[in-house]
């Protein structure tokens, strides 16, 4: 099925329900944001396949937090430029949605287990804003990110999702912000993609078909392939929380299902 057809389908199945999807993007290179290519344009068609949330909740790779999870409960999340040596054109980028303090205390008050505080000293990284400029251009709705506890095991993670699941009925567009596979030490421009990332790219997206979630936040038995994969788990650890969040009843669609530069699953999924 083409990636027109796939989007056909979730606009029709999103037709049906009130309940929002779950989205997880593979957001890869910061210069995807200022780049026409694939991935910018199939971000542009899902965006157009999408509802229009009330709010949208962003879990990114990049505001990672040690023993606390923080929820930016700021009115106005500042535009984070949080690379280096990239073009002008990029460091000019922004996204100035604004946010919704009221729901982010919400989301504290919803995962009160998990030692959750409002914070407003972040905004939007680029694992949100690179993403959410083709998904909503016009910056017009309200956005809050969550973040990556990396003291916590990959459980936590997941159970962040379930415990967020409720939002979905609310209005509330759940997007995770990663990459499957990521390891930046490995990558080759313009290379093939090794055998090992397609390994784990493919490992990932069985479990998921098959609603393995636990076999997902198995580190022992993923081994030495889960290694491999993520030196860190950062850009993991949004899919989990996504997975959480999604419900039996939910139908799962992929996208962008390619690796890049060698190393970096651009693997996105939807729950709808």
């Amino acid at each position: 099925m083409s990636i027109v057809q796939q989007l056909q389908a979730l606009r029709d199945g999103l037709r049906t329900s009130d309940r929002l999807p779950v989205v997880f993007l593979g957001h890869g290179s910061p210069m995807n944001a200022i780049e026409d290519n694939d991935y910018a344009r199939s971000w542009a068609a899902l965006g157009h396949a999408l509802p229009r949330p009330q709010a949208i909740l962003v879990v990114s790779a990049h505001w990672m937090t040690q023993g606390s999870t923080l929820v930016d409960i700021s009115r106005m999340p500042r535009t984070i430029h949080d690379f280096y040596g990239f073009p002008d054109e990029l460091f000019a980028q922004q996204y100035p949605a604004p946010g919704t303090p009221e729901m982010a205390q919400e989301v504290v008050s919803l995962l009160a287990s998990h030692h959750a505080e409002g914070d407003d000293s972040w905004g939007l990284d680029h694992g949100a804003w690179s993403v959410l400029k083709f998904l909503y251009p016009e910056a017009d709705v309200p956005v809050f990110q969550l973040s990556i506890d990396m003291s916590k095991d990959l459980v936590h993670h997941r159970e962040i999702g379930e415990a967020l699941k409720e939002l979905r009925e609310r209005g509330v567009l759940i997007l995770g912000s990663g990459n499957v596979v990521h390891n930046l030490r490995t990558m080759r421009r313009g290379g093939l993609p090794y055998d090992w990332a397609e390994e784990f790219d493919a490992v990932f997206a069985d479990r998921l078909t098959a609603g393995d979630h636990a076999a997902l936040t198995d580190r022992a038995a993923l081994g030495t392939l889960f290694a491999m994969a993520h030196p860190s788990p950062d850009h993991y650890l949004p899919a989990l929380t996504v997975a959480g969040a999604s419900d039996p009843k939910d139908r799962l669609m992929f996208m962008n299902t390619s690796i890049d530069i060698g190393s970096v699953s651009m693997r996105s999924f939807i729950y709808y």
